[in-house]
């Protein structure tokens, strides 16, 4: 059966990594959550997408340029102006620890190379006992391996947005356990041959019902979408084929 994670939690429909947009996707019976960390100028860990903060916040300038306390002071809920701060990682985990979720933790590193934020983001797996549930990725490859050379019990998967060769060649290179290309990226047959060859598939961002039905279709290890309702309702259409 194919895993739903829900991308920046159930965002569709909710503020994107928020805490409400991670409930409702448990809620709406989601089997994963994908989330995305970058720190603080004094190095928390906190969850939101753009290297700024103008685009989902109340506020402007980079992440990286905010002291904790201050960017908390920002609504991250601009959909419907209910004040809601951008989360921490740890607050994500203490909720996590409540249910059985899976987890995929961008490391949004491509841009700014975040010191430290490797062993900040396994640290907090290893506090919170999620060393199972959790998936870490990420664009920066040196960032996965780094990752995979500290902690090799933490499953890892690169993320792509074109297609590469027998990715399962260079999944295996880096030792990850899987990988997470743009969904246009590869063919059924890329994808079928690649989980043949091991590798878990997990595509984003997957929001068309024909493209949810064709990785239904093919028993794609996992996809990631804004949507988990909607993905949830077209699974169920191919849970019920003989």
């Amino acid at each position: 059966m194919t895993q739903i994670f829900a991308h920046r939690g159930y965002s569709a429909s909710y503020a994107e990594n928020t805490l409400t947009a991670f409930k409702e996707a448990e809620k709406a019976g989601a089997d994963g959550l994908e989330l995305d960390v970058q720190l603080t100028k004094d190095g928390e860990i906190v969850v939101i997408h753009d290297e700024k903060v103008d685009r989902t916040t109340t506020g402007k300038g980079f992440v990286k340029d905010f002291l904790y306390k201050d960017l908390r002071k920002l609504n991250a809920n601009k959909k419907n102006n209910k004040m809601e701060p951008i989360p921490a990682l740890t607050e994500v985990f203490e909720w996590l620890c409540t249910n059985n979720l899976l987890c995929n933790i961008e490391l949004k590193n491509g841009l700014i190379p975040y010191k430290g934020m490797e062993e900040k983001v396994i640290q907090l797996i290893h506090k919170y006992k999620l060393v199972d549930r959790i998936i870490i990725s990420s664009f920066n490859h040196y960032s996965i391996v780094y990752s995979y050379s500290i902690a090799p019990e933490i499953e890892t998967a690169p993320l792509f947005l074109e297609g590469i060769y027998m990715p399962w060649v260079y999944t295996k290179a880096i030792r990850a356990k899987g990988i997470h290309p743009k969904y246009s990226a590869m063919s059924d047959e890329i994808i079928i041959k690649t989980i043949e060859n091991g590798i878990a598939v997990r595509p984003y961002t997957v929001n068309k019902e024909v493209d949810l039905q064709r990785l239904f279709n093919i028993n794609c290890t996992a996809l990631i979408t804004d949507d988990p309702v909607k993905a949830l309702k077209i699974r169920k259409q191919f849970e019920k084929r003989p």
